[in-house]
């Protein structure tokens, strides 16, 4: 029986990813005691939100380029590093500037965690199996989304203090190094850990089995952006990346708005699209793998997958326009969060199925950069349209759901591994 070491890796990943989120949640969770001691307001926090994600997409291409240059092991020690200490720093801030400092180092840091996933998946895993690693390394971000509020609230309840929460949170980052650097010892090629046999699995399975070709071509960055399929993959997360920040930024808002929610009511039904997203994570991941192992190809099977997760994020949207009760409402959400993980795992993966792991990490970042640019853009736009009602947020992701399926079936004919242009 071949050994399970690439899912150990897949597995650290997403616990970096649950800490990620964690850390990132934490200034949200903590913000009424922050602004009532250091008298900040709400135009304040949206300065440091903004802050972030501007910083948050720009790093996205940033350490996308660095994951490919110092490989997967340093590329996360660097980024974990760094955004752990930006987020123990936040226990320092007195000022306004000073938060928007430590939340700019955060936002570029964390950013390594994507192109990061995404190059360690196309390291380590065959075809067939990449779908469901970044099903799990996305579910690590749903999970992230559920654990968040209790483990800083009890964090807070226990140490007495916000700044002594932002310490012990941004400790967990450099508690993960330590199984980080023990396991991740270099890739599947020559790993001591690995069997010969996993080896072989990993290695071999990297061929598109339709065509027997493997992804070798490592362009440089003006050639990946010649390439109409790298615009399909930029433009589909442009579209589908806003859908999903559309509940991660805004639901406690809309509940608020909505039905008049306080904290403790928006703590007990805020969660629950959450697990909705987990699900489908995995689900997603687990059908793209059934259907190339059933003997699909890579193009048909990450097509239907991501126009499965469309269709559910379609149809749920314009329901959700519907909902009578809050229960009601969150439930839809759930399912909106299912079609959208079933859908993003397989946009993920499309980096490594073009190209080598040379180029992957960075279409990866460029994409995730054209993605928190959108959510930029869906911060600005969603109080302008919800005066009356969130009815026309829910209609504008609709939209979004058509326009990322469009994009792939039109800027990606093949999903195949590309040559170059010269060859």
């Amino acid at each position: 029986m071949k050994g399970k070491l690439r899912y150990w890796i897949v597995s650290l990943v997403a616990l970096a990813t649950i800490i990620n989120y964690i850390d990132r949640g934490a200034l949200g969770f903590l913000w009424p005691e922050i602004s009532t001691e250091l008298g900040l307001t709400e135009f304040d926090y949206a300065i440091i939100l903004n802050v972030f994600t501007f910083a948050y997409a720009f790093g996205q291409s940033i350490f996308g380029k660095i994951f490919d240059w110092i490989g997967v092991r340093l590329g996360f020690v660097l980024s974990i590093v760094v955004w752990s200490a930006a987020t123990m720093l936040h226990a320092a801030a007195n000022s306004l500037l000073a938060f928007t400092a430590f939340r700019a180092f955060l936002g570029v840091s964390e950013a390594g965690n994507w192109p990061g996933a995404t190059k360690a998946n196309a390291e380590w895993f065959p075809i067939n199996e990449r779908a469901l690693a970044q099903g799990i390394f996305n579910s690590g971000a749903a999970i992230g989304g559920i654990v968040s509020a209790p483990i800083i609230g009890l964090l807070f309840v226990f140490l007495g203090s916000w700044q002594a929460t932002f310490i012990a949170i941004g400790a967990l980052g450099f508690l993960w190094l330590l199984p980080w650097l023990i396991v991740y010892k270099s890739g599947p090629e020559a790993h001591p850990w690995i069997t010969e046999e996993e080896r072989q699995y990993i290695l071999t399975g990297q061929r598109n089995a339709e065509t027997n070709e493997v992804a070798d071509y490592a362009p440089d960055t003006k050639e990946i952006l010649s390439r109409k399929e790298s615009w399909g993959v930029i433009l589909a997360s442009f579209f589908i990346d806003p859908i999903w920040w559309l509940f991660v930024g805004w639901l406690p808002i809309y509940l608020l708005n909505t039905y008049g929610f306080g904290v403790e009511e928006i703590a007990v039904y805020a969660w629950i699209p959450y697990v909705g997203a987990m699900f489908g994570a995995w689900f997603g991941g687990l059908l793209a793998g059934n259907r190339l192992k059933a003997g699909w190809t890579v193009n048909r099977t990450r097509k239907t997958v991501i126009a499965l997760g469309g269709l559910i994020m379609l149809v749920s949207l314009l329901l959700t326009t519907q909902a009578a009760t809050p229960l009601t409402a969150v439930l839809i959400m759930a399912v909106i969060l299912f079609g959208f993980q079933t859908a993003i795992g397989n946009i993920q993966t499309l980096p490594s199925d073009f190209y080598s792991g040379k180029s992957v990490g960075s279409l990866a970042g460029f994409a995730g950069t054209a993605a928190k640019l959108a959510v930029v853009g869906l911060n600005f736009l969603i109080p302008v349209i919800t005066v009356n009602s969130y009815t026309p947020a829910f209609v504008v992701g609709a939209a979004l759901a058509i326009l990322t399926v469009l994009s792939i079936f039109v800027l990606c004919p093949e999903i195949k591994p590309l040559k170059s242009k010269t060859a």
